[in-house]
Order: C-alpha cells, then sequence, then structure tokens
C-alpha cells in the first residue's frame, strides 16, 4: 500500500531489525537524495547511522555542503525529530556518519588484512596493480565494496554493542545491483577457496539475511517504474531480500478527479464564462467585450488541462503496476526549488511519517 506525502499518522517502522538498507534506483530519479534522507530518517531517534557512497561521485558530500569525503567514516549530520518536522522524542539528537569507499584504499586495506603486504601494498599501488586487478576481475571490487558495508553493518564497540545502528548504502543503480549484491556468483570462476572466497562467503550471508534490505527508487513514469519491476524480478530470483519502493517526485494534483474526466469533452463555453466571472475580462460587463479579452486565454488553458490530464492518467498507471508488486510503497514530493539541506531534511521527515524509519 502506498504512502502519501503529507501522511500524519505516526506509524511503527516497516523495516525494524533491518541495519543494511541497499538503496538503488534508475539514474536521474534521486536515489543519492534518498539514500541520505533515510539516513536521516534512521537517525533521529537517537541513533548512529552510516551512509556509504560506492560509485566515487561525492553525491552526499554535495547534498550535505561539504568538503568531499576522504576514505574514513566522518559525522556529517546531527539529526533530532523537530528538525524532520515531528513531535520531539525523548534522548538526545541522532548522528549521521558518512563514508566514500575508494576501491583502491579498500583493496590495500584487504590486503594487509589477509596477506599482510604492508610496504609491498604501497608498491602494488604505484605500479598500477589495484586498478588492473579491479578491470579484469570487477567481482573483487565488488566484494570489497559490499564487504565493507556488511562490515559496518554488524561491527561492533568495545562494549559489545553494535557500533552503528543502521548502515544506508547509496548502491549503483538498478540495472546493476542484482549482480553488485551477487558477489558469490561473480567471484566464483575468480577463487573457489581463500580469502576472497570466504569474504564472498560472509557478504553473502550479510545480505541474504533478515538484517538486510534492498529498497529502489523510482518515479511515477514508464521507464523508471519497468525498471523497477524489472529489478524487482531479478533480485527475487537472487534471493536477495527486497525492501520497499520510493516513488520520489510527486507532483500535487492540479485538477480533482472529476475535473481531470472532464477535460476530454468540449468546454470551451464553460471556461470562457468562468474566466469572465473570475474578471479576467476586464471592467466591462459587455458579453461581447468580456469574450474578446478571454479568447486568447482558451486554447492554452484547455491545452495545459490536457496535458495535465495524460500525465495523471499515465501516473494511474504506474501506480497500478508498481501495486501489483505488493510492496512497502513511500511516495515523496517533488520539491520546486530542488533540494537543498531544509530538502533533504523535509524528504527524511516524510520518509519517518510514512513508516520507511
Amino acid at each position: 500500500m502506498a504512502r502519501t506525502p503529507g501522511q500524519a499518522a505516526r506509524r511503527d517502522p516497516d523495516w525494524e531489525g533491518v541495519r543494511l538498507h541497499v538503496v538503488s534506483g534508475k539514474g536521474g530519479t534521486g536515489k543519492t537524495t534518498l539514500a541520505a534522507a533515510l539516513a536521516l530518517a534512521l537517525a533521529a531517534d537517537g541513533g548512529r547511522v552510516l551512509l556509504i557512497e560506492v560509485e566515487g561521485r561525492q553525491g552526499i558530500a554535495e547534498l550535505f555542503g561539504i568538503a568531499a569525503l576522504p576514505y574514513e567514516e566522518r559525522r556529517i549530520a546531527s539529526v533530532a525529530r523537530p528538525q524532520l518536522g515531528l513531535p520531539a522524542g525523548e534522548g538526545a539528537p541522532g548522528e549521521v556518519f558518512a563514508l566514500a569507499i575508494d576501491t583502491e584504499q579498500a583493496l590495500l586495506e584487504y590486503l594487509e588484512m589477509f596477506y599482510k603486504l604492508g610496504r609491498a601494498g604501497k608498491a602494488l599501488q604505484k605500479v598500477g596493480f589495484v586498478d588492473f586487478a579491479t578491470t579484469i576481475a570487477p567481482g573483487v571490487r565488488d566484494v570489497l565494496l559490499t564487504g565493507k558495508a556488511c562490515e559496518a553493518a554488524r561491527r561492533k564497540g568495545p562494549d559489545g554493542r553494535r557500533r552503528y545502528d543502521a548502515v544506508v548504502m547509496d548502491a549503483p543503480p538498478t540495472g546493476r545491483i542484482t549482480r553488485f549484491l551477487n558477489v558469490n556468483s561473480e567471484v566464483a570462476g575468480l577463487a573457489r577457496i581463500g580469502p576472497i572466497h570466504t569474504q564472498a562467503q560472509a557478504v553473502m550471508r550479510v545480505l541474504k539475511s533478515p538484517e538486510t534490505a534492498v529498497h529502489l527508487v523510482t518515479l511515477l513514469e514508464e521507464m523508471p517504474v519497468q525498471e523497477t519491476v524489472d529489478g524487482i524480478a531479478e533480485l527475487r530470483e537472487a534471493k536477495l531480500p527486497v525492501g520497499g519502493v520510493m516513488v520520489n517526485m510527486v507532483r500535487p494534483p492540479v485538477l480533482d478527479a472529476a475535473a481531470v474526466d472532464a477535460v476530454d469533452g468540449d468546454h470551451r463555453e464553460e471556461v470562457a464564462l468562468a474566466l469572465g466571472e473570475a474578471g479576467l475580462g476586464g471592467r466591462s460587463r459587455k458579453p461581447e467585450t468580456v469574450r474578446a479579452a478571454v479568447e486568447p486565454l482558451l486554447d492554452p488553458l484547455l491545452e495545459q488541462a490536457r496535458e495535465h490530464a495524460e500525465r495523471v492518467e499515465l501516473e494511474r498507471e504506474q501506480r497500478a503496476d508498481l501495486q501489483q508488486l505488493r510492496l512497502p510503497t513511500y511516495e515523496l514530493p517533488l520539491l520546486g526549488e530542488g533540494v537543498d539541506l531544509g530538502g533533504l531534511y523535509r524528504l527524511a521527515g516524510e520518509l519517518k511519517r510514512q513508516g520507511a524509519a
């Protein structure tokens, strides 16, 4: 069932027990924005959340208006419920940390961890071995990226408690997400034993557990919805845990259902009369003068109404396709002014209200 923007009722989160939230979506749907908003929503009740970027685009830094992130976990936000437009809760504000995973550094870290290469690892970096290794064996790269996220999701501090209450990964686009997460098949031809194989097995135990959910971001447009439907089918076939669907940039209705249904009729005279009654015909009350004044407005207005009706009908069809997936669905409003930091917190509040966090 879809949750719509502005739903006020507070509800229990749909993903209780999930620690690793993987966010994917077709390019241009705003997956990085909603991954960041989800991280804020998850932290708002006083939690510690790690937001991970794996594509090297520094999209998180741009969203939060900070310098490019290094390959280290760094606190980027403190968040409390009132900042999301929600009633205040008990306890201290939550914290969001961020990490931009650098493949080269991750591989060197891996080589040091399992092979104790030390300075030899630095030498490999200088001669370009890292680029060579991840190019000829892209599955190794994916193991490193997913492995880092899985390690963070299960890491414990000295007190035995989890370091993070949740980890959110801004993952590759929908077309690549199943292959990216299904690291066992990717490395099967490279290593059937040894550390890489062991690492892949450990990663898959986390990715296929109830502690993980893969959420897909879409728009109410034909291509993004179809890619979402196909992506969910692939995830299910690979037995990866499917999460919810986040429908981004939902525009508010301009016309009510009756007005939309009436657009196809001939309403030129009714519209002209309404415009005249609204005073758009000037001060004159003579019908011919009023009609002459409003006449240039009729065709543009009727054309806009037809275009709006077509868009509404298309959105109805896309919603129906998404409902067939039988997954929790969250609708996020189109922010006309663009997504600044205030807009990001507003989206986080919507996700929280609708039960995504």
